[in-house]
């Protein structure tokens, strides 16, 4: 038996089952799926983003195998437009996982703890550096994108508030009030993006992120903040359209068909 190849196959099955029950069938051959870059050393899908020793801890993210990049961000509200009415934190939480990759600040196949049987930091393959921009590299000015490491809907809520559909004022009304739940004594929060909300966090929901660094209020208050992660779903390549899959939405946790994905959270 080759052991270091089956206990691999165990690892990267738990960090699967960790993340997602249906991870394995919409990451592996996706665009996420690096193992199928040219030049990538090594058929394991999930190790180019997760480990299960090891991990970053500084991550929001489970078992994140990655350095967080150290970059500075132009961020949305540097264009000062008068509409934006939340307020920032700096670019962190999942979304600043996503820009391991994505501000092309380092190869793809950078990580912490390359497969093996020890920490073997360092790249896996040749695979390189991010590109395409402005998409799917989108550098270090973000004032082009939607904002992220934003105050949802201006603001309102926080973990004080009972849980279920967030019955107060809103910073801004334009918005569907995010609902809450409580897990191991912390806040969750999303936006239910149902016809007909069902109160149940899904990954077809839009999911907001909690930061412990928010300037907003005093001390933590730990209210729900828009990320990159609350649109998109890095484990979701293929959502469905009808019967068939689109394989071009950008791994979006629903279709973006009349617009789902914005009206969702804005009320337009």
């Amino acid at each position: 038996m080759n052991w270091t190849r089956t206990t691999k196959g165990v690892a990267g099955a738990a960090v699967l089952m960790l993340l997602s029950s249906v991870a394995n069938a919409q990451v592996a051959g996706s665009a996420h799926d690096l193992s199928v870059v040219v030049g990538s050393q090594t058929n394991e899908v999930c190790v180019y983003c997760h480990t299960p020793h090891g991990a970053d801890v500084t991550a929001v993210v489970p078992l994140w195998n990655k350095t967080l990049p150290s970059s500075t961000y132009q961020r949305y509200s540097d264009l000062q437009t008068s509409t934006l009415d939340g307020i920032e934190a700096a670019v962190g939480s999942v979304s600043l996982a996503c820009l391991s990759c994505h501000d092309g600040s380092q190869a793809m196949d950078s990580v912490i703890n390359a497969p093996g049987r020890g920490m073997n930091s360092g790249n896996i393959g040749t695979v390189g550096a991010m590109t395409g921009t402005p998409v799917p590299m989108l550098g270090t000015d973000l004032r082009d994108d939607h904002p992220i490491s934003i105050q949802y809907a201006g603001g309102g809520p926080t973990a004080a508030n009972a849980d279920g559909v967030y019955g107060g004022t809103l910073g801004d009304p334009d918005f569907t009030p995010p609902t809450k739940a409580t897990i191991n004594t912390n806040p969750a929060w999303w936006v239910d993006s149902e016809a007909t909300p069902d109160g149940i966090r899904q990954r077809t929901d839009m999911i907001l992120y909690t930061r412990a660094d928010a300037p907003a209020g005093p001390g933590d208050a730990r209210e729900p903040f828009v990320e990159c992660g609350s649109c998109h779903d890095p484990h979701n390549s293929s959502t469905f359209n009808g019967t068939a899959p689109n394989l071009s939405v950008g791994f979006l946790r629903i279709p973006n068909t009349n617009s789902d994905i914005c009206t969702a959270c804005h009320l337009k």
